[in-house]
């Protein structure tokens, strides 16, 4: 199979790159973002923060699942201890049709952002947010290890 070209284009400042990608799939866009030549560039960016986020919530999952929690229950029960470091969320979660769980959801940014923690809010449309979408939307990484939590079977829905 042909390598397929993939151009990014940004208009603040002199990032156009052509580069060759394995496919012309979403996941080729991963691979590209990867890269240290476009990761240098685009360092600066929010899309850069958020997947620098997703790849530390992804470490520390494999180093130590007590610091890091996703799915509505176990991420909520770690923002009333005030354990949450890092908030990654969706933006289509704030775009459900339930108007009680939109306001969960805002509930949780702001009380995170209260106590100190970073809220990042993913977009749907970029590669790092449709993973974050395949974890249920929403996902913590903590300041200190919850192992109790880890081990309850929390199933409540914002």
């Amino acid at each position: 199979m042909p390598a397929q070209h993939l151009s990014l284009g940004h208009h603040h400042g002199d990032i156009l790159a052509v580069l060759q990608a394995s496919s012309a799939y979403i996941h080729s866009l991963k691979e590209v973002l990867a890269l240290p030549a476009i990761a240098s560039k685009i360092k600066d960016t929010k899309a850069a923060r958020e997947v620098a986020a997703l790849q530390e919530f992804y470490a520390m999952l494999g180093s130590d699942t007590s610091r890091a929690f996703y799915g509505p229950g176990h991420v909520l029960a770690a923002a009333e201890l005030g354990a949450i470091q890092t908030l990654l969320v969706s933006d289509k979660l704030f775009r459900i049709n339930n108007v009680a769980k939109r306001k969960k959801y805002a509930d949780l940014v702001e009380g995170v952002r209260s106590a100190g923690g970073e809220v990042l809010v993913f977009s749907s449309m970029h590669v790092s947010g449709e993973q974050l979408n395949n974890l249920s939307g929403v996902a913590a990484v903590l300041r200190f290890p919850l192992p109790e939590l880890e081990d309850q079977e929390i199933v409540e829905e914002l």
